[in-house]
């Protein structure tokens, strides 16, 4: 259990450290650039304890998913970007994906 928390809050930095890269305006501004650099080395960082436990394949898939649909709603709520619904039903499917592999996979340490 205790990978799985670490491996939520390194989605949390990443998705931290991606959204600041769009603040930080091709890394211009010094705080979002901080925050970049930071973001990410806490969430490698994490990562990296995840992974002493749990497949490197669901580990990534649950990183890469949970990290696209985050951002995808940041990027809405936040920055004003809107999905058409080909994108909507795309990430839908990463979400669903992500869901079917928790509940049923035996390749997901539970």
């Amino acid at each position: 259990m205790k990978s799985w928390i670490l491996l939520f809050f390194a989605v949390v930095c990443e998705v931290v450290g991606t959204s600041a890269i769009k603040q930080s305006e091709g890394f211009t501004k010094f705080w979002p650039s901080v925050t970049v650099a930071v973001g990410f080395a806490l969430a490698f960082y994490l990562l990296s304890f995840s992974l002493k436990v749990l497949p490197i394949g669901v580990v990534y898939a649950v990183w890469s998913g949970m990290g696209i649909v985050l951002i995808s709603v940041i990027g809405h709520w936040f920055f004003n970007e809107r999905l058409d619904t080909p994108a909507i039903i795309g990430v839908s499917f990463i979400l669903a994906g992500v869901i079917i592999m928790q509940a049923f996979s035996k390749a997901v340490a539970h």
